[in-house]
């Protein structure tokens, strides 16, 4: 007796029928898996291009509404709203006009410059420019008035004020008065406005950390204070 081979009647297959469609799926098969394959990436494509690139999404931001001036006080009229790919924001930037209106701009603007946590007097400001994060902004009155015409956002300075000495020595007469540093390496962040007139008074902000702005801050109580460039 010959072996049995396996049956050739599709309308009744045998389980070997059955197992070598799956290990050998025919042509009709691999064209219908193709098709779903491509219906499911076509899908997927069109829910890709609905969802649309996030970096692309629009943004509301706050800008300078015109040329601005360092010192500031932000009014209303001062900011606007424009709309920007949030993958081209500034880190830190204000979003709404309540976030800005009422804060003092440190440094200059130009109509259209967004307006960020550090453009504005602030603790972030402080932060940054301190180099700490108990870092504090202190406004100080300096004796000469021409000292703080030449002062600039950015410049690093050291606080010095003018001490008694207590007493006479060999190198110099009695009541001669020292120099005493208050706070190295202070960082202003705005030098005030005079508004046009020659003898107003300047006032210079300068960021430090917590404990030397407490010491500036009491000294220029009582003391004539004076600025060291870097």
């Amino acid at each position: 007796m010959g072996v049995p081979r396996p049956s050739r009647n599709r309308l009744a297959p045998t389980p070997f029928d059955r197992l070598a469609g799956l290990i050998h799926p025919g042509w009709a098969h691999t064209v219908l898996a193709r098709r779903i394959l491509a219906a499911a990436l076509a899908l997927l494509a069109v829910a890709v291009a609905f969802r649309g690139d996030p970096d692309k999404r629009g943004v509301d931001i706050v800008v300078a509404a015109h040329d601005l001036p360092s010192g500031q006080l932000l009014g209303p009229d001062d900011v606007r709203i424009i709309e920007l790919d949030a993958g081209s924001l500034p880190d830190g930037v204000l979003r709404t006009p309540d976030s800005a209106v009422g804060r003092t701009l440190a440094g200059a603007a130009r109509a259209g410059e967004p307006i960020t946590d550090v453009r504005v007097l602030g603790a972030r400001l402080a932060e940054l420019s301190g180099g700490t994060s108990d870092a504090r902004i202190v406004p100080i009155r300096l004796a000469d008035r021409g000292v703080a015409e030449l002062l600039r956002e950015g410049d690093r300075v050291d606080v010095v004020t003018a001490t008694e000495s207590d007493g006479p020595s060999d190198d110099r007469d009695d009541g001669e008065t020292a120099a005493r540093t208050l706070a190295r390496d202070a960082a202003v962040v705005l030098v005030s406005d005079t508004g046009g007139g020659r003898d107003a008074e300047r006032i210079v902000m300068v960021a430090l950390p917590a404990e030397q702005a407490a010491s500036v801050a009491a000294a220029s109580l009582s003391s004539a204070l004076t600025v060291v460039f870097h």
